[in-house]
This record gives structure tokens, sequence and C-alpha cells, in this order.
């Protein structure tokens, strides 16, 4: 975000939903190196009420999460947020999965990534807003 004058610029805030611990540390690393304010949560229904009140400028999810999966879950961000930018990261399945869905992420990168690729995608969806 820019900023005229001498207001203050805020940092990005980026929601992270992913079940494993190592990926939601690597994904913290990158995106705080980028100067992002980071949130992360291994259980996306809690990052679903988390989300309705912080409104984040980026959410990343895993696809596959157990009770909800990624697609659940940027559904549900959509629902609330009509424009909000969305990245699916995932080991487990290909774009086929939201090929025919009326919500889909705006990006969509294969575990695992690569720290430029991922860091190029977040960029580029932030600077889009």
């Amino acid at each position: 975000m820019k900023a005229s004058g001498s207001e203050a610029v805020k940092p990005a805030m980026v929601f992270v939903v992913d079940d494993e611990p190592v990926l939601l540390e690597l994904a913290t690393l990158i995106l705080k190196s980028m100067g992002c304010e980071v949130r992360t949560f291994n259980d996306p229904a809690i990052a679903l009420k988390e989300f309705a009140l912080a409104l984040p400028d980026l959410v990343i999810t895993d696809y596959a999460m157990g009770r909800m999966n990624g697609m659940d879950l940027i559904s549900e961000c959509h629902r609330i947020n009509p424009r909000q930018k969305l990245l699916m990261v995932s080991g487990t399945v290909g774009e086929h999965v939201f090929a025919d869905a009326l919500v889909r992420p705006d990006r969509f990168l294969t575990k695992p990534y690569q720290f430029n690729d991922f860091a190029t995608c977040v960029r580029e969806l932030l600077d889009a807003k």
C-alpha cells in the first residue's frame, strides 16, 4: 500500500491456513521478509472466524485440511468479501479441483513451491488490490 505525505504505510495482512506446521513456518518467514503482517492458522474454521473480523489483504490456503478443505474456506471468504484475494497451495490436488467451481482462487501453486515463485505470486496479488 502506498501512502501520501507523512502517512505511515500499513503492512499487508496475510492469513496463511495450513495443517502442516513446517509449511506455516516457511510461509511466515517468506511473508515477513516481504514486510507483511502474518497470521497463521492450522484450522480453517478458526481462520474463517478471524477472517470476518480482520478482513486480511490476502488469504493463502492449503487444499487438504480435514473437516473443511481449502475450496470450502475460499467460498466462505468470498461470500464475506467478494473482492478477497485468494491463493491456494496444494501438494495433493491440481487446478482441476476448482475448474468447475463458481468461486476460484486467484492463483494456485503446487507444493513444494519455490521461494521466488511464492514471493512473486504474493507480490502480484497484493499489488493487484
